[in-house]
């Protein structure tokens, strides 16, 4: 303790010299001392005192110096630290920015809110970074900050932070693919990411994360048909249920509320049918999402057709077995639905379109369809 208290006549000494050496001395005097001994909290509150002081007199070069052992000083004060990671210039604010484990999240999300660019990336290569930093970083970063937060395996999203990558790597197939490859990205944002991304994208992430491409494959397809209509596409009442309701559609009369209307009257003949035609996919993939456990599919498919939560409701009691569903799971339904967005919704159906439209292809060259079309 003595040694910091004499640190205090030091900085009135040099302070009063008013020289440039005589506060770098001071300071590197101070420094030494705080990272080559073991002090406790008041100690290093009295250290920060003299250090901030001192660093506020030195110029841009020394308080570079200073950032580099501070950032690797696991009790460096705090209001060093801070003052350091806000200074302006990106070689003072880079290196505790980058590796300093007495950073809180509240300055870095101040830095990342108002510094430039380089101190944004500087944030992006941290060891670990929370949901509340890199929702800044996403947004404000530019291509660089962003592809390295991406690769970043420390840093952790939130779902909207996650989506508004998955925007921003549209045509950028190398952040797309870093994203791609993000061990901690669930399904349906890998599902719009690879519905925007390229070809190459695409194959190259089918190789990395074939489990993730199979998921999606047996969300899109059913190829041993356990999932056939409990009325029979074969059926006399199938065949005339087509019939009016592609009539309907036709007559540009086929809505949300048709559909509502056909799910309360337990119509499943009608409801598939309808569905298949506003949403152009097939017959069996509507069956599925109607039928299927998970109902994330249906909750995706309803919210890209903009339908409301009382219609969707509708659609999950009519695919329920005996339309019974507990409150808890109509309240997760519900819960899934509202954080959903129409956007997102509507590229992931696109890929479901465009799985069909492959498919056909495949059909006609002799190949076993992926989708299968009634």
């Amino acid at each position: 303790m003595n040694g910091a208290k004499s640190l205090l006549q030091d900085l009135d000494d040099a302070i009063a010299r008013g020289t440039d050496e005589s506060r770098t001395r001071a300071l590197w005097h101070a420094t030494d001392l705080l990272i080559t001994g073991r002090y406790v909290d008041d100690e290093i509150s009295m250290f920060g005192e003299v250090i901030g002081r001192l660093a506020d007199e030195i110029e841009m070069e020394a308080r570079a110096q200073l950032s580099e052992l501070m950032a690797a000083c696991d009790h460096a004060p705090l209001n060093v630290i801070e003052k350091l990671a806000l200074d302006d210039e990106i070689e003072v604010a880079g290196p505790v920015l980058r590796d300093s484990t007495r950073l809180d999240e509240k300055v870095l999300v101040e830095s990342a809110m108002t510094k430039g660019q380089s101190h944004l990336l500087a944030i992006s290569q941290r060891k670990s970074i929370g949901e509340a930093v890199t929702d800044v970083l996403v947004k404000r970063g530019d291509q660089e900050v962003v592809t390295s937060v991406a690769k970043n395996e420390g840093a952790r999203f939130s779902g909207s932070g996650l989506l508004h990558m998955v925007r921003r790597a549209e045509g950028d197939s190398i952040l797309a693919e870093q994203i791609g490859l993000r061990k901690d990205v669930p399904r349906h944002v890998f599902q719009q990411l690879i519905s925007k991304a390229s070809e190459d994208v695409r194959r190259r992430l089918e190789t990395e994360r074939p489990e993730m491409m199979a998921q999606i494959q047996s969300s899109v397809t059913d190829v041993t048909g356990d999932l056939q209509s409990k009325f029979g596409p074969s059926s006399r009442s199938y065949f005339v249920a087509k019939r009016v309701v592609t009539t309907q559609y036709r007559q540009g009369n086929l809505n949300q509320d048709s559909i509502a209307n056909y799910a309360r009257q337990h119509r499943f003949d009608e409801v598939q049918i309808g569905l298949s035609l506003l949403s152009a996919l097939p017959v069996d993939v509507i069956e599925r999402a109607l039928m299927d456990r998970n109902r994330e599919m249906l909750l995706v498919l309803c919210k890209a057709l903009a339908f409301s939560w009382d219609t969707t409701m509708s659609l999950l009691f009519l695919g329920a077995k005996d339309h019974l569903i507990t409150a808890r799971e109509l309240h997760d339904n519900e819960r899934d639905f509202g954080r959903l967005k129409v956007e997102t919704s509507r590229s992931i159906l696109k890929f479901y379109q465009s799985r069909k439209n492959s498919a056909g292809a495949d059909a006609a060259a002799g190949r076993q369809p992926e989708l299968q079309v009634h």
